[in-house]
């Protein structure tokens, strides 16, 4: 068993892009059994997101979709799949019916990461599904993966400076092959600036087609008529996602300060009070002995009690 935490270990081509998507570390081993050998390095990344973009880096357009783990894909005797935030890739030395069952088996034995580690990123939500052509899509939050993976848009006009993400994916159409580009900006302020210098620039392969929605920036570009490119940027429509926060005021019950000055304002208040009613009780009583003398208060004659003599 080989464990580490540099990437270049973990894959000496792609270790910059490894970074870009958060690697935290390997571990690579070699299991046999029944004469069948089964090779597996697992990539840890600091979240979840990371280890899907890694995914779809990785991913061929010709694999197989598997039920392992999250999201799974194969080519004969290679798997790829990720749970959590964790990535592992299977080489087989003869795939034989229970090769899926033992995998399975391995992927429910992984960690699932809990909290903001867990969330995978929302972007690649807002992808068309129809015309999508399988095991194309790809997820990018920096420069090195972008030009890698060929997106049409060059990492200059996406200005990774400003914390974009990158979603892209293959489409057909009538005239054969369409790529479509989401970026995802922080604000729609940044994805307005962004969309008029990609309009301004002249781009190759061909006429580009844009469309902007709250901070997503979508680019339609190849072998696609205008129609069908219009018809696939309406596809795209971002949905504002808004939630409650908690209140970040200090409990009440843990500020001993304010519960005393609480304290205090309930006194005067009290005290304010009780001085109204008693200037309207006396104001009533002289305005009362003004104009029936003698008769509701401060009478002179006694009271008789009458008692019952009862033996």
């Amino acid at each position: 068993m080989q464990v580490g935490s540099d990437p270049s270990l973990a894959d000496a081509a792609d270790a910059v892009v490894l970074k870009e998507y958060g690697f935290a570390g390997f571990e690579k081993a070699t299991y046999t059994r029944s004469g069948r050998k089964m090779d597996v390095k697992a990539a840890r990344f600091n979240d979840a997101t990371g280890a899907y973009g890694a995914f779809t880096y990785y991913v061929q357009p010709q694999m197989q979709t598997e039920k392992i783990g999250d999201q799974a894909a194969s080519n004969n005797a290679r798997v790829l799949f990720y749970k959590g935030n964790i990535l592992v890739d299977i080489t087989l030395e003869r795939v034989t019916a229970m090769s899926a069952a033992d995998l399975r088996t391995l992927a429910e034995a992984l960690p699932r990461p809990k909290g903001n580690v867990s969330a995978l990123p929302v972007l690649p939500t807002y992808l068309p599904r129809q015309s999508y052509l399988p095991h194309s899509a790809r997820y990018v939050i920096g420069p090195e993966a972008l030009g890698r993976l060929g997106v049409p848009l060059p990492a200059d006009l996406v200005d990774f400076g400003k914390g974009p993400e990158v979603a892209v994916a293959r489409y057909r159409s009538s005239r054969g092959e369409a790529s479509l580009t989401l970026v995802s900006y922080p604000t729609p302020q940044i994805a307005t600036e962004r969309l008029r210098a990609m309009q301004s620039a002249t781009l190759p392969g061909g006429t580009f087609y844009y469309k902007r929605s709250g901070p997503i920036v979508a680019a339609v570009s190849g072998d696609i008529p205008a129609s069908e490119a219009q018809s696939l940027l309406a596809s795209v429509n971002y949905e504002a996602d808004v939630t409650l926060t908690q209140s970040t005021k200090r409990n009440p019950r843990e500020n001993p300060g304010a519960l005393i000055v609480g304290i205090c304002v309930l006194i005067a208040i009290m005290f304010m009070v009780a001085l109204i009613l008693g200037f309207a009780f006396g104001g009533i009583r002289i305005l009362v002995n003004k104009y029936y003398p003698n008769r509701f208060f401060d009478r002179p004659e006694q009271v008789d009690i009458i008692q019952l003599n009862l033996k």
